[in-house]
């Protein structure tokens, strides 16, 4: 049990390392962190730093986010703290894309996952179900059944 512990507090602490501890405050010790960190607010910057992390496109960032580049661009510029439903989006993805990152041993490796047509997700690309409310979290039942060796 410590042994998960252990592996579940490194987990956490590189997901707020990468998004920013200038801007998380609290310690972030399961998903159900990341919602009393979104009632208090969190800066825009913490998706830049997202962003920097996984290389990834604003505009592939904004639309995981359910919203347009030009907006995420604003937010950043306004330095307004993101509403609690962008913050929690963000978190989960942040943290589906470090486990996935674990699980495949790079970023790299996990994104060309990503990308692929999933015959256990009906033929989607994982990417593709990211965007969708609880897509996230059937991206990530996937990844645990290939971490444990489950997934056919």
């Amino acid at each position: 049990m410590t042994v998960y512990k252990d592996t579940t507090t490194k987990h956490y602490s590189e997901l707020v390392r990468i998004l920013g501890k200038k801007y998380i405050k609290s310690k972030v010790e399961s998903p159900f962190d990341f919602i009393q960190i979104a009632n208090k607010g969190l800066n825009p910057n913490v998706i830049v730093n997202f962003r920097n992390h996984f290389n990834i496109p604003v505009d592939s960032a904004a639309a995981m986010l359910n919203t347009s580049g030009p907006t995420v661009y604003r937010w950043i510029r306004n330095n307004k703290n993101l509403e609690s439903i962008f913050t929690v989006k963000l978190f989960e993805v942040a943290d589906l894309f470090l486990y996935g990152s674990e699980v495949f041993g790079s970023h790299e490796n996990f994104f060309k996952w990503l990308n692929l047509p999933n015959t256990a997700l009906g033929g989607m690309r994982p990417q593709e179900l990211v965007v969708y409310p609880d897509g996230v979290s059937k991206v990530r039942d996937i990844l645990g059944r290939i971490e444990h060796g489950v997934y056919s």
